[in-house]
């Protein structure tokens, strides 16, 4: 190294590969340090559901030693090749069990090889997401019979998730204080959001309507959930997705998947034909970035044209 020269070269991690050291071992220190971060539960919990995933693929307990490479990328080729998964699928999976791998060889030389460089996320598509159209969404909302309370509820829960696009873990943790039928909005605590920031989502006059007579409907179980199970206790996300799934089913809606993430693509397509502007979408949404945004303003096909007619710049400098 030259003597006048102030750059610090970074030092390669020591290795400690010991044929005691399982990847089971690691990855539970690996989740020590994650928990320790004060990531939200289901994030927690995502690491683990996709670790497990992998030692599935794997098949038995391996060793420092047999961590390899062509092992990881396998895995990768096995979920598009075999198992049909969509790149989207894969990419979820990749993501959380890339991060292990790069701990386990920067922070930690526990492994010889730099996996996590070869083990990358796949380069996805830009394809429509999936949506139901009006026609089905009034189908659905139809199947939903009034006069039974977990029907109501069913047809109160998919209201609220297109309204609000807000998604079926922060549906689920709204608390009746979190509802302000005046200001026609429900606050989303930083604790319940995926991204841990809160974020007001704002209600149409319909959706502050129905919800309003379930809140009536629900004031004598005394809790401080909005949605609840028939006795009274706090609604799980599975019985969210069940209740979609047997109103499909009555509306006869086959060749489409109807769920509560669903509903919200649907809602933000929906907002985007309706004329909503991508800007205040993604805030709704609570996303951080306007990839996602993008993928909803693709698929309305707008006509380019026309809508430059209507907004041209030149429109707002001569305007009358």
């Amino acid at each position: 190294m030259r003597k006048n020269s102030t750059r610090i070269l970074k030092r390669e991690p020591k290795r400690v590969i010991s044929e005691y050291l399982t990847m089971s071992d690691m990855f539970d220190e690996f989740m020590l340090i994650k928990k320790g971060e004060g990531l939200a539960r289901r994030t927690i919990d995502e690491y683990y559901i996709n670790y497990r995933y992998l030692k599935e693929y794997i098949g038995r307990e391996i060793t420092a030693e047999e961590m390899t490479t062509e092992l990881f990328v396998g895995w990768i080729e096995h979920m598009i090749e075999e198992l049909d998964y969509s790149p989207a699928t894969v990419n979820i999976r990749v993501r959380t069990n890339r991060s292990f791998l790069r701990y386990a060889y920067d922070e930690k030389g526990w492994i010889t090889e730099p996996i996590h460089r070869r083990f990358k996320p796949i380069k996805a598509p830009i394809d429509n997401v999936e949506a139901l159209t009006t026609d089905e969404f009034r189908r659905l909302i139809g199947a939903m019979d009034d006069s039974s309370y977990v029907s109501f509820r069913a047809k109160v829960c998919a209201f609220v998730l297109l309204d609000t696009m807000m998604r079926v873990c922060e549906l689920v943790d709204v608390k009746r204080s979190n509802v302000d039928l005046k200001a026609m909005t429900i606050r989303l605590e930083a604790a319940d959001t995926k991204n841990r920031v809160g974020r007001y989502v704002p209600l149409s006059a319909r959706t502050t309507k129905i919800l309003s007579e379930y809140l009536d409907e629900t004031t004598q179980f005394n809790s401080d959930y909005v949605f609840l199970t028939y006795e009274g206790e706090k609604m799980s996300e599975a019985t969210v997705r069940d209740n979609l799934r047997v109103a499909a089913q009555v509306a006869k809606i086959k060749d489409k998947r109807v769920s509560p993430h669903v509903l919200r693509h649907t809602g933000a397509l929906f907002y985007i034909l309706n004329g909503g502007d991508p800007f205040s979408l993604q805030k709704i949404l609570g996303h951080t970035h306007m990839n996602m945004v993008r993928r909803y303003v693709q698929m309305t096909n707008m006509d380019v044209q026309n809508q430059h007619s209507a907004f041209s710049p030149l429109n707002y400098v001569f305007k009358k």
